[in-house]
């Protein structure tokens, strides 16, 4: 497809940024492209899914492609709010406190097994998330520009875990899963073909400053009013109680424009589509509503009322 967003250089190092991490990601491009859209949507991620599929690689693979900084918290019951954000310490010499920056001081973190910490350490994370700080007694100190939380949790059924309440989940921009991976990928890895053992072979292929252009890019696209009516259909059906108990927010629905322009900017085109929507429908919005039901299929059941604009 030869467009003016494909030619971009901008997009060319996005495409190289996911062609890395299928190396270590085999048979997962699909996971691999909406870590991609969170990244261009400057939104977080959620990862939700068994051990041992490649959660925390996934992570890993992407902060050794960037030149970037990367802190990783493991999520534990005993966990404190103060091991993730810092703490102020007394300086007997100097007769002040002096604060001590956490590992969430980094560019990008990875919040491993979250749901395995109680909701007081979970919360550390709400005003990071929100607003790319945090509160420290009556001090406020900034995180780095940009702040990119990749979350893993494990599913609900596992022992030990602690549901993310709603304003925690509305904090990432998506929340996906990998799943197990088909035959000839989990040859790959069993070979040492993919899996956490080609990091060492990754090099940084991309600055912070390159995200930030392929940001501008791809969130410059132009949205037609055909297609703002429909994303504003959807929302408004979402709301009148006949799919949904609770039902999509005006931030979550500004996360799906969002998604939807990142989604279409990475295949090369110069519009969104009302395919593009569709795309990023679950993993943009499922875990932001209730429903009585199944989640998943009262949203597909709700896209389906809403006719595609021609």
């Amino acid at each position: 497809m030869t467009t003016e967003a494909a030619l971009s250089p901008s997009l060319n190092i996005v495409q190289q940024l996911e062609q890395q991490l299928g190396r270590a990601l085999s048979g997962k491009d699909t996971a691999i492209r909406q870590l991609m859209i969170c990244l261009l949507g400057d939104g977080h991620l959620l990862i939700e899914d068994v051990p041992g599929v490649g959660k925390t690689t996934l992570a890993q693979a992407l902060a050794a492609s960037l030149h970037s900084d990367f802190g990783r918290v493991q999520f534990t019951a005993d966990l404190l709010p103060a091991d993730i954000v810092g703490v102020e310490i007394f300086d007997p010499l100097d007769k002040q406190f002096v604060f001590h920056a956490g590992p969430i001081f980094h560019h990008i973190l990875l919040a491993d097994e979250i749901n395995r910490a109680t909701p007081k350490a979970q919360s550390a994370l709400l005003e990071a998330m929100a607003e790319g700080q945090v509160s420290i007694e009556r001090q406020t100190h900034q995180l780095p520009d940009p702040f990119f939380v990749i979350a893993t949790q494990n599913p609900m059924e596992h022992l030990g875990t602690f549901p993310l309440p709603e304003s925690q989940l509305d904090r990432f921009f998506m929340r996906i899963s990998l799943g197990y991976p088909d035959q000839d990928a989990e040859r790959k890895i069993l070979l040492n073909q993919a899996g956490r053992g080609q990091l060492q072979y990754f090099k940084a292929m991309a600055s912070w400053q390159d995200i930030k252009l392929a940001r501008q890019s791809a969130q410059a696209m132009p949205v037609s009013d055909v297609l703002m009516d429909y994303i504003l259909e959807l929302l408004a059906k979402s709301r009148n109680g006949n799919w949904l108990k609770q039902g999509i927010s005006p931030r979550a629905g500004h996360d799906l424009l969002t998604a939807a322009k990142a989604h279409a900017w990475l295949n090369g085109q110069t519009y969104i589509a009302a395919a593009d929507v569709q795309a990023v429908w679950l993993p943009c919005l499922s875990h932001r509503v209730v429903a009585d039901g199944d989640i998943e299929a009262a949203m597909l059941s709700l896209l389906e009322a809403v006719p595609v604009p021609a």
